[in-house]
């Protein structure tokens, strides 16, 4: 046989042999991480040149949920209860009422943040023992229903500041949500949750613009101490562990008196569902 149709028989069998291996052991990886067969192929597929790899992301990595109906949740945001903490308009309910008196406002915030935080109560990624067991007897579909019904209220609105020192701390305070503290590495707030506070649905960074004051304080403090971990990567984690309660206490006066935007996406999606 010519040399060059040897040497070119030996380099086919060669190359076959490279991609086998780079097949095999990329589904042994995918094997013992639980991935499906139909992912393999994805990882192990070749890069044309001159072209960046893309990961491969597993359709079971990134479910596509339902939207929920508003008009059904808002009947079962009474049938379930959620009015009696969270209100009626979302805009909280019953602050003196039970142990902590700490009830978030929800009108106006994006559905899927809400939806997560609720798997995070059912599985325990996030502690609150009341909502721990509503979330248990709730649905997914009763879930989607209801944030779908949050999300479609007018935003939730925050209470003006009064006196001087009042006015003095929220100042304090939209400063560090605006344009953080580089010298101690505390980042801006806004970076995240928008410079109005509405939030940032790509980043699920939930709406904090007019939120109940005494709800801000406790999750301020939860995620600075690490009784509360439940956010991507422990990003609030890290953004807070250099807050002193001084500035804590200037982030929450500014964001809770924040008034609800004018004209609102909220707003909006409201009317589209009448």
């Amino acid at each position: 046989m010519p040399n060059h149709v040897l040497s070119s028989s030996w380099s086919g069998v060669w190359s076959l042999s490279v991609c086998l291996s780079m097949t095999l052991s990329v589904g042994v990886a995918a094997w013992l991480v639980g991935l499906p067969p139909s992912a393999w192929a994805a990882k192990a597929a070749p890069v044309g040149r001159g072209k960046p790899a893309q990961p491969a992301v597993p359709a079971a990595m990134a479910p596509q949920v339902p939207a929920g109906n508003p008009l059904l949740g808002r009947d079962k945001i009474d049938s379930e209860r959620c009015q009696e903490c969270h209100g009626a308009d979302g805009q909280g309910a019953g602050h003196a009422n039970g142990p902590e008196g700490k009830f978030a406002k929800l009108a106006g915030q994006d559905a899927a943040y809400v939806l997560k935080q609720m798997q995070d109560f059912r599985s325990g990624a996030r502690k609150h023992d009341q909502m721990a067991i509503m979330a248990r007897s709730v649905s997914d579909e009763d879930v989607r229903d209801i944030a779908a019904h949050f999300a479609s209220l007018a935003p939730m609105r925050g209470e003006p500041v009064a006196g001087a020192a009042a006015q003095a701390l929220a100042q304090r305070g939209q400063q560090l949500f605006a344009q953080g503290d580089a010298a101690r590495g505390v980042p801006a707030c806004a970076s995240c949750h928008g410079a109005a506070g509405e939030g940032n649905a790509a980043l699920r960074a939930p709406r904090i613009a007019g939120q109940e004051w005494r709800y801000l304080d406790k999750q301020l403090r939860d995620w600075r101490s690490g009784e509360r971990r439940n956010s991507p990567d422990g990003a609030m984690n890290q953004a807070l562990s250099r807050l002193s309660d001084a500035d804590i206490d200037a982030l929450t006066q500014h964001l809770a008196s924040l008034p609800a935007p004018h004209p609102s996406l909220s707003t909006a999606f409201q009317e589209q569902h009448r």
